[in-house]
């Protein structure tokens, strides 16, 4: 008894150290997807950037963010976790000092996008190590916390950008990751465990055609407004970029080892999964890259006072997520993802049918409470089902592929309903942003409960047979 006391205190340790420095790591990263939003009119005054730059300086983060997720968790399979994990966190601080030296759009754009690629590095591992660290039977509520550090990291995006651009400028919303991530290396080497994972290739040419054919889409939407949508650039662009995602799944579906297992997609909870991941990053990122500018260029709010406005939404997943992560335990993750969507899409139809350009607060309180309620219903089911549809040794995967998609979601958000937003308003006026928005929230909220129609698609909890039997399919295909 007195030996085995030693080992499971030393265990204990491990995991609050595990999940204090992943969790730490993870609100770098997520922060930075919400952060820059409430600067983006304050950095379109100062570098005279264009909309389409503005897009850019929020997609450049998360294109190369999805892209490389994938080869993150591969590149820690191969490597190490724990030494990925440390190289992602200190590429990450070393291009956030970049930004915040950035002297133009093109430099701050460059800079954000290898903020992408150290992100890329450090997401999925959280999640891996992470699950590595506690018990099967104690993962759902790990879990749920994990779920809650993304939520608060949500939450404090907009108001953190607030608080720093009033206080400070605006490039101290990148200098702020510098001291966190100097902190975070020397614990991570010294405090993590080393794993790896079964699978040590790179799939190379996967990844080159998965990133440019992501890339071509996305340039071609952002830039169709301006370019027009039948010019030869954009069609071209456009049309070669859904060529290459083809030649992606085909090169996927033929090479013995695939950055994405295409058999993933035959687990019904996976599809599902992963479909409504994608619907409900597109809305709720698309929107709130609206609503923080919406806030300061229509209705003359600094961008502090905008921060705070949108907390109601983006604050409700600190309370939510560790709740939903527990009751995924006990009755599964389908009804909570399925309400969760549900009820955002009904948020963001409510800000749709009630903005106008004079819209007062008390307005918007309610659909902002009630889709931040449906944003935190999300992360922690959405861990669950994904970790659940695969076997242990195919988490890292499966992990990196969900919040590739998610992250696709968000890229595809921002650029579809900013040209929604062009097509429809502007910046001319605050009458004519209003209009925009309107129609570009409505898109939105029709995306997002396409996606709370696919969460309806994932089975409910397998029993253990049935789960072996998924999995000797999986291994037989």
């Amino acid at each position: 008894m007195k030996s085995s006391e030693p080992e499971a205190t030393l265990s204990r340790a491990h995991t609050l150290w595990t999940l204090a420095i992943t969790s730490l790591a993870l609100f770098m990263v997520v922060l930075d997807n919400l952060v820059v939003s409430t600067a983006l009119p304050v950095i379109r005054v100062d570098l005279e950037a264009t909309i389409e730059e503005l897009e850019w300086t929020v997609n450049a983060y998360t294109l190369t963010f999805a892209v490389f997720l994938l080869t993150g968790a591969a590149l820690g399979d191969r490597f190490g976790r724990k030494r990925m994990f440390a190289l992602g966190i200190t590429l990450f601080t070393a291009a956030s000092a970049a930004a915040a030296l950035a002297p133009s759009m093109d430099a701050l754009i460059a800079a954000r996008a290898l903020q992408g690629l150290g992100g890329a590095l450090v997401m999925p591992l959280t999640l891996t190590i992470l699950s590595d660290a506690f018990p099967a039977e104690r993962r759902g509520v790990a879990l749920g916390i994990w779920g809650g550090i993304a939520g608060i990291a949500v939450a404090s995006g907009p108001l953190v950008g607030g608080l720093v651009i009033e206080g400070i400028a605006w490039q101290w919303i990148f200098w702020l990751n510098v001291p966190v991530g100097l902190l975070l290396v020397p614990l991570a080497v010294s405090r993590l465990r080393e794993s790896h994972g079964p699978d040590t290739a790179l799939d190379l040419p996967g990844l080159a055609l998965g990133s440019l054919g992501l890339l071509g889409i996305v340039w071609g939407l952002v830039n169709g407004n301006g370019d027009g949508w039948s010019s030869a650039g954009i069609v071209g662009s456009l049309a070669a970029g859904f060529a290459l995602l083809v030649a992606f799944v085909v090169w996927e579906l033929r090479t013995p080892q695939p950055m994405l297992p295409m058999r993933f997609f035959r687990n019904r909870a996976f599809s599902a999964a992963n479909a409504s991941a994608l619907a409900m990053s597109f809305g709720m990122f698309g929107a709130i890259f609206l609503l923080t500018q919406f806030f300061q260029t229509a209705q003359g709010y600094s961008p502090l006072e905008a921060g705070l406005r949108v907390l109601p939404w983006t604050a409700m997943p600190m309370v939510v997520a560790p709740i939903a992560g527990a009751l995924s335990d006990r009755i599964g993750s389908r009804p909570i993802l399925a309400v969760g969507l549900a009820l955002q899409a009904v948020g963001l139809a409510w800000i749709a049918a009630v903005s106008t350009a004079t819209v007062g607060y008390g307005s918007l309180v309610g659909p902002f409470i009630v889709s931040g309620i449906g944003m935190g219903m999300f992360f922690a089911p959405m861990a669950n089902v994904i970790l659940s549809a695969v076997k242990p040794a195919e988490e890292g995967k499966a992990s990196g592929a969900n919040n590739a998609v998610r992250e696709v979601g968000g890229v595809f958000g921002v650029a579809v309903l900013a040209s929604v937003f062009s097509s429809y308003g502007g910046y001319e006026s605050a009458a004519d942003f209003n209009d925009g928005l309107v129609v570009a929230t409505w898109v939105g909220a029709v995306v997002v409960a396409l996606g709370a129609l696919a969460a309806l698609a994932i089975p409910g909890r397998l029993r253990a047979s049935e789960q072996a039997v998924g999995e000797a399919a999986m291994d037989a295909a």
